[in-house]
């Protein structure tokens, strides 16, 4: 594809760096309360300075007890070390080359496995050290997961994308479950799941509502997705990364102007750009409502 649909706003960037086509459709307003990328960064950026200090320091203070030992015993001590150094370095310049670039690099999965799995609860700890919150760096995380999908540039069938929502986005004084099945919905207004309803019979994927974690887990792998859109709060769309990788998950934070876990809301611009970004081409084989809109961006 190479545009947008008509129907759908351009929304501001959130960094001065040059974004990819697609990331150009699915920017994320910082006014809208969508996750940052700076804090990941600057954290990530200290972690480097403290690893090289701490390697350092591994190699001064033994220096003269090894040198005792054996002469060669401080240059091989300084190989390893220095070895280690430029190998946490080499991955953090290029993770900042991927999150500042957009380029989808050969080992960028696994890139983004050591995000998810090494570096989310290592800076979480520096974090802590320096007063930042546990949920300014969630979303910050959240931010640079998306960046990484979006690098990957994965295109997908209808039939294989998977929209995950919370519980929470229905009315409180609703008494349809739809937890089962959301087409249980009785489209009465009163929240988004009538319109997220449409959206995922416009583009013919599949959207479930899950009350935890515990019965997103069972989706994912009932429906076996090959990527996601999931709508939650900081908490547990991290988990959620987590959890479901090595399936890629783009983050969309949701509203809580009551609060968390009522009467939450989405933005649904957000969801069908982002529909919009990972079906690509494949919509406009589609029969449906969503086939003109997408031949028009595929012009």
């Amino acid at each position: 594809m190479k545009g947008s649909p008509k129907t759908l706003k351009a929304m501001p960037q959130q960094m001065d760096v040059p974004l990819t086509t697609d990331e150009k459709r699915f920017s994320e307003p910082e006014d809208q309360g969508q996750p940052t990328k700076r804090i990941f960064i600057l954290l990530l950026l200290l972690a480097c300075v403290v690893m090289v200090g701490l390697a350092f320091l591994l190699w001064w203070v033994p220096y003269v007890g090894l040198s005792n030992l054996h002469r060669s015993l401080p240059g091989i001590l300084a190989i390893f070390l220095g070895g280690f150094v430029l190998f946490w370095l080499g991955g953090a310049l290029t993770l900042l080359f991927t999150i500042i670039r957009g380029r989808n690099l050969f080992f960028n999965r696994r890139i983004r496995g050591v995000v998810i799995r090494v570096l989310f609860p290592l800076l979480v700890g520096v974090g802590k050290c320096l007063g930042i919150s546990k949920t300014e760096i969630r979303r910050s995380f959240v931010a640079i997961n998306n960046r990484l999908v979006l690098a990957e540039a994965r295109k997908v069938r209808p039939s294989k994308l998977l929209i995950l929502l919370p519980h929470c986005l229905q009315n409180h004084d609703c008494t349809v479950r739809i937890t089962g099945n959301v087409e249980n919905c009785k489209a009465c207004g009163k929240c988004k799941i009538k319109d997220l309803v449409a959206l995922s019979e416009k583009y013919h994927v599949s959207m479930s509502v899950a009350t935890g974690g515990t019965l997103a887990r069972r989706i994912v792998v009932e429906k076996k997705p090959d990527i996601i859109i999931g709508v939650a709060c900081e908490r547990d769309l991290t988990s959620g990364i987590q959890d479901s990788y090595p399936i890629p998950v783009y983050g969309i934070l949701n509203r809580r102007p009551f609060g968390p876990c009522y009467d939450t809301d989405v933005d649904l611009d957000l969801v069908e750009r982002g529909l919009i970004t990972f079906l690509g081409h494949e919509l406009s084989e589609t029969e449906g409502p969503g086939t003109k809109s997408t031949k028009q961006a595929g012009r």
